[in-house]
């Protein structure tokens, strides 16, 4: 069933969503980010390769491994260039601009000829666009600060989180979803690797937030990108970008429930606004 698809594509953002929550923490404990997309990368990929040799298959080729790599790269650009938009900018900046996704999503399928363009699509990405900008404070010009830079940068990300979800979606229909994540995610490493301080990263492994950092990679890579590579096989690519957004939605209940944030009557309104978007999508794609 095609809602089969849109509800996998779910869980794996709602495993994004706490997976933020727990970064949130590690930042918090002084841990640098790029170090913490790292591990959440590398315990990812730890996950995918001993499934890889698990239900190990010869059905490798030459478009696989190159969808393959290029959603490895989107990972990795979209990791990035999210905390560079932050440094730069604001988490409310870089959180609006990184889910612009849909809509460079929508363009690209639509120049592409693989969706057609209709108002109800660009009524929910408008739908989910909206709440966002209500659930992280964008629309407050006076408590938020933007530059050329985390623009930029917010941007990049939003056109990164496009490209992996074009890759995966081409892996998958090329190859198994354990070979296509092994790839990706190997490159991801790699990719990381040549950013990170790799001497406070290898100082997690003796740290007492080591547990942390293992629980973040199960949650927010091993677990998560399966759900979704499974089901983006059965999901066109801008319905999965849309539902993909009640990652914030998340977080946001993450920190309430779990770390004492407060949310104010406008971030509820957003959060009722992108959940209610997904729900109307989730039932025209099901039916």
């Amino acid at each position: 069933m095609r809602f089969a698809g849109v509800g996998l594509v779910m869980l794996a953002a709602i495993c994004w969503g706490i997976s933020g929550g727990i970064a949130d923490i590690l930042m918090n404990n002084g841990w640098d980010p790029l170090v913490i997309s790292l591990y959440r990368g590398a315990v990812g990929f730890i996950c995918f390769f001993a499934w890889f040799l698990f239900r190990f298959r010869q059905n490798f080729s030459s478009r696989l491994f190159i969808w393959s790599l290029l959603a490895g790269v989107g990972v990795a650009g979209n990791f990035t260039f999210y905390f560079l938009s932050i440094q730069a900018s604001s988490i409310a900046v870089a959180a609006t601009l990184m889910y612009t996704a849909p809509v460079f999503v929508l363009l690209i399928s639509f120049i592409l000829k693989i969706e057609r363009s209709t108002w109800f699509k660009w009524a929910c990405i408008f739908g989910v666009l909206l709440g966002i900008i209500l659930l992280t404070g964008a629309y407050n010009a006076d408590s938020i600060s933007v530059n050329l830079l985390g623009a930029a940068a917010g941007l990049a990300a939003g056109l990164s989180y496009a490209l992996f979800i074009f890759g995966f979606k081409n892996a998958s229909s090329n190859g198994k979803p354990q070979t296509a994540l092994t790839i990706a995610f190997f490159s991801f490493c790699v990719i990381l690797f040549l950013f990170a301080d790799n001497d406070e990263a290898a100082s997690v492994v003796t740290s007492s937030d080591a547990g942390w950092f293992l629980l973040l990679g199960i949650v927010g890579a091993g677990i998560s990108f399966i759900f979704y590579v499974i089901g983006i096989r059965r999901t066109a690519p801008t319905t999965a970008s849309m539902v993909a957004m009640i990652e914030p939605v998340t977080a946001s209940l993450f920190g309430v429930l779990l770390l004492g944030d407060h949310l104010t009557f406008i971030q509820i309104l957003g959060m009722v606004i992108i959940l209610v978007t997904i729900t109307v999508l989730s039932m025209k794609q099901s039916s």
